[in-house]
């Protein structure tokens, strides 16, 4: 007889799952059995012994369900998921239960809440009614401040989003008592763009087309003296795969532009090309 693994499964609120596409309908309490040979992602019923790895693959959401199951069969671990062709769901855990599990660490990691007294998730203040804080009585999302009821403060009794002042009820404020977003320096001098009006901008999407981690090779006829001292054995091989730095991913992407999306990005309000290239490296009057 197989050794029985003990876990938790998340059920979609009627109690199915849906794995690649294919819907099965379970019952709690209930056996279950497929004449497959378990494949993690792939054949046979999945769940995780930790109880919080479970919300790595559903969201953290009161109208599923969560039961305690046990694997009697076959079952391949890889890992924070487990498959196996014999499961049975044992009883379904209360929310209440749930989140007392994962904010105390009981059969689980603690991988959510270290703070106390939070019925959001992964926060690391307390009294948070939101998630992802680390500050205290928020009831919005990702603050470092205290008692926010928006998203990513890292000020304190703000209403609005993105505020790093206090007593704001707007959005993108520095300040304190701010009803209207405030404009924002570009290039060093006060602009009549909003920092909404750069998030929405033609600009910033095509700034955050720059590549990252661009490989080049170098051949070693044209390696400098430092990088062959660095790199002996490109003697050998003939040169070395180069890691390009933030700068020259970026000067490879403005030479991939054309002309009109190069004007997009000189339109920017207050563009100053010293500034520009400081930041960047990117010189905008070279071929």
């Amino acid at each position: 007889m197989s050794e029985i693994i003990k876990g938790f499964k998340v059920f979609n609120p009627d109690w199915t799952c849906s794995p690649n596409g294919n819907t099965k309908q379970y019952t709690c309490p209930g056996k279950f059995e497929e004449d497959v040979t378990p494949v993690r992602c792939g054949q046979g019923m999945h769940f995780c012994k930790v109880a919080a790895d479970c919300f790595n693959y559903y969201d953290f959401n009161p109208d599923n369900h969560v039961a305690e199951v046990a694997a009697y069969g076959e079952v391949v671990e890889e890992g924070d998921k487990c498959a196996t062709n014999k499961l049975e769901i044992i009883r379904e855990i209360p929310w209440a239960e749930l989140l007392e599990m994962v904010n105390t660490g009981k059969g689980c990691a603690g991988l959510c809440n270290s703070g106390n007294r939070n019925s959001g998730n992964c926060n690391s203040g307390n009294w948070n009614s939101g998630n992802r804080n680390s500050g205290n009585w928020n009831s919005g999302n990702w603050n470092s401040g205290n008692c926010n009821s928006g998203d990513w403060n890292s000020g304190d009794w703000n209403s609005g989003n993105w505020n790093s002042g206090n007593w704001n009820n707007t959005n993108f404020s520095n300040g304190c008592f701010n009803t209207v977003e405030p404009k924002i320096h570009l290039f060093n001098k006060p602009s009549e763009w909003t920092y909404r009006d750069w998030l929405n901008s033609d600009a910033r999407y095509l700034l955050n087309q720059i590549p990252g981690d661009v490989l080049e090779y170098i051949w070693f006829e044209n390696m400098t003296d430092e990088e062959k001292e660095v790199h002996p054995e490109a003697e050998t091989t003939g040169g070395y795969l180069k890691e390009l730095d933030n700068s020259e991913c970026a000067v490879i992407w403005w030479r991939s532009l054309d002309q009109r999306k190069k004007n997009v990005i000189m339109a920017i309000p207050n563009f100053d090309k010293a500034i520009f290239k400081e930041i960047t490296g990117i010189d905008v009057d070279a071929d």
